[in-house]
């Protein structure tokens, strides 16, 4: 059975957007919203989308429009309550390959992140306790391993202040163990705060299942000769939580779940 929640404010809106890349149409009239999930057994539940496509179906162009680092050709990317446009700074990103301040410690990148701000020491070193990292707040980056440097940047965004953190192709190049700790720290990430939104660009179904409670599947429309239709769209949205797959721990041993996995394979074939 669905886990009980509510809906309430818009966090973040794509209103109609269009984006070219030299001359070509690559987003073509994407809509869709994000509102803040309230339940009442789990207080602070943040909102995680999957934004789910193959490779070169414009999911880094609607990347940088979400985090205002390309502003659209029409449309527009409003963000927050007050539906503020988007523009860099804005909407934190955390990019495929972690970029980390090589010359600086990790605790050293955190603090650079939290901008000098008087608790910044104390609250770094807690979320490096909470995440598993209290033994590496002196390492240098070049120590780190994969998973351990997506944490760190992951971090980083949260000391930088942003409520709303569009990630890159998190599970890239991971092995399953480091993928089913970066899911579960992307749950955590969540649970943060209520506004926490967290917006997962990838192409791996069966991840991104796991960590959301809403996927847009972003694909092309085919004309009436089966052609493709230039500039892709959110061609579905799936409600996760209504399927009874999001939030649960061990949802991916679900009926529900491999059912969800099977039909987006299906759907991939044809964007």
């Amino acid at each position: 059975m669905p886990a009980a929640y509510e809906l309430r404010d818009t966090l973040i809106k794509l209103d109609h957007v269009h984006a070219a890349r030299g001359g070509r149409e690559v987003l073509r009239d994407v809509s869709a919203e994000i509102r803040d999930i309230v339940r009442p057994d789990v207080p602070g539940q943040g909102q995680v989308v999957g934004v789910l496509g193959p490779s070169g179906i414009g999911k880094t162009t609607l990347l940088r429009a979400l985090a205002g680092l390309d502003a659209p050709t029409a449309g527009r990317v409003l963000i927050g309550e007050r539906g503020e446009p988007a523009r860099a700074g804005l909407v934190g990103v955390v990019f495929q390959h972690y970029p980390l301040f090589d010359h600086r410690r990790v605790l050293g990148n955190l603090l650079v992140a939290a901008g000098g701000a008087a608790d910044a020491e104390p609250l770094a070193r807690a979320l490096l306790e909470r995440f598993g990292l209290a033994d590496r707040a002196d390492a240098w980056p070049r120590e780190l391993s994969g998973g351990q440097r997506q944490r760190v940047a992951i971090l980083q965004q949260v000391l930088s202040g942003h409520t709303y953190v569009v990630m890159d192709e998190p599970f890239s190049g991971l092995d399953p163990v480091s993928k089913a700790a970066a899911c579960a720290l992307i749950g955590e990430i969540a649970r943060l705060d209520e506004r926490t939104t967290l917006i997962i660009i990838t192409h791996d179904i069966r991840e991104a299942v796991k960590v959301a409670d809403t996927l847009w599947l972003l694909g092309r429309e085919r004309d009436a000769d089966g052609a493709p239709v230039p500039g892709s769209r959110i061609i579905e949205t799936y409600d996760l939580i209504a399927r009874g797959v999001a939030w649960q721990p061990d949802a991916a041993r679900t009926p529900a779940f491999a059912e969800l996995v099977r039909e987006l394979e299906d759907r991939f074939t044809a964007l």
